[in-house]
């Protein structure tokens, strides 16, 4: 079989126990509908089997996708050839988890992807490089637009840190296990999502200086109205926009609109 191949971002991880561990995350049981994406060469395909009820693998290597059924003959594995992000989610179960090794430079877009389908899986546990995952369950202080784009639909925790060498051919730097557990409801409306990212993304702009330099040029408010609004908001004035917490972005958006 060809090797790897750099274009598409592909590493090979073959440790059983870590693609055990990776499996476990995702607390399966044999009533699970599981999608994987990039599913490679079926190393972790395998163990999700084992674990799960049905797997839906989407892979968009045509050569890996024409090969992996016939690994697996007799059990409940499909495989789509296609590109996850045009992948049809609203055609897995209500509730089915993601478990998957994804490209590291496509993640965002995946979990973007996956967290504002209508059909939202219920669990979703990603390997991605090592500062990603930190980035995905970051806390006030070092929040970032993805960590908000993730936390508005679920809660984010690390897991297993998984170092470059098990890899092959071995990525630049490690990776680590993030676990994404949907909420119930969205921490926001489907009415506000438009106005709320968009308040967000103003507000990081210009990430390493104040809200109020990012607010003002984003949203084209001088600064003494800017001020008001924080002041509002009950948001200091000095802040900084990877300090605030997702329910302060929601004063603000209620102050915005008031």
């Amino acid at each position: 079989m060809a090797g790897p191949k750099k274009e598409l971002g592909q590493h090979w991880l073959k440790d059983r126990d870590v693609l055990k561990a990776i499996a476990d995350e995702a607390q399966l049981s044999k009533n699970d509908a599981v999608l994987e994406i990039g599913p490679g060469l079926g190393t972790l395909t395998s163990e999700l089997l084992r674990q799960a009820g049905s797997v839906t693998a989407v892979e968009f290597d045509a050569e890996l996708a024409k090969k992996l059924p016939g690994q697996f003959p007799g059990t409940n594995l499909t495989v789509v050839h296609e590109d996850i992000l045009q992948f049809n989610l609203d055609a897995m179960p209500a509730g089915y988890k993601v478990v998957a090794n994804v490209p590291y430079y496509i993640t965002s877009k995946i979990v973007q992807r996956l967290m504002t389908a209508k059909n939202r899986p219920s669990v979703v546990v990603l390997l991605v490089q090592k500062e990603v995952a930190e980035r995905i369950a970051a806390e006030p202080g070092d929040m970032s637009i993805l960590a908000i784009s993730a936390q508005v639909y679920a809660d984010a925790h690390l897991g297993l840190i998984v170092p470059a060498e098990l890899f092959t051919p071995p990525p630049k730097v490690d990776s680590a296990v993030v676990t994404l557990e949907s909420h119930d409801q969205p921490l926001i409306t489907n009415d506000e999502e438009k106005d709320f990212f968009r308040l967000v993304k103003a507000g990081f702009v210009e990430k390493r200086k104040k809200l109020r330099s990012g607010l003002a040029g984003g949203l084209h408010l001088q600064k003494a109205e800017v001020d008001d609004l924080l002041s509002r908001a009950g948001i200091d004035t000095e802040a900084r926009p990877q300090e605030l917490s997702i329910e302060q972005w929601k004063a603000l958006l209620d102050a915005l609109k008031r």
